[in-house]
């Protein structure tokens, strides 16, 4: 496998995984807005956005580790849900959480990073 080929694979597994984050943000208020599934639209949405999370999570995981994966994955999906709760759904979020919410954003950032075929070079030449 060339070098382009992996590097195309691997960008592709990270959009996947990106828009199983989105699902997964989706779902997250959709299962809220369900009042525990009493309420058939919001009901409906939630078991759509779970389908679609669960297809483009495991297509990004044929590609991208599971530890790395689902730690993205489920990065995105709390931060999203705590910003968008907050902001759609009047849901408190104080200072020391967006605080706390940020270390998550940074931890998705370096696992993304640590992923990319040059530290991954940087790292073989090193050792």
């Amino acid at each position: 496998m060339t070098t382009h080929t992996r590097t195309t694979g691997n960008a592709r597994a990270w959009i996947m995984l990106l828009l199983a984050g989105a699902f997964e943000i989706g779902y997250a208020l959709s299962v809220g807005g369900s009042q525990a599934f009493t309420v058939p639209s919001w009901s409906i949405a939630a078991i759509i956005f779970f389908l679609l999370t669960l297809y483009f999570l495991s297509a990004a995981l044929k590609t991208i580790d599971v530890g790395i994966g689902y730690a993205v994955w489920a990065g995105i999906g709390a931060v999203g849900a705590a910003t968008f709760g907050s902001l759609l759904l009047d849901q408190p979020l104080t200072l020391g959480q967006i605080g706390w919410l940020a270390v998550i954003i940074g931890g998705v950032v370096w696992l993304k990073l640590a992923d990319s075929p040059r530290f991954a070079d940087k790292q073989a030449a090193a050792g």
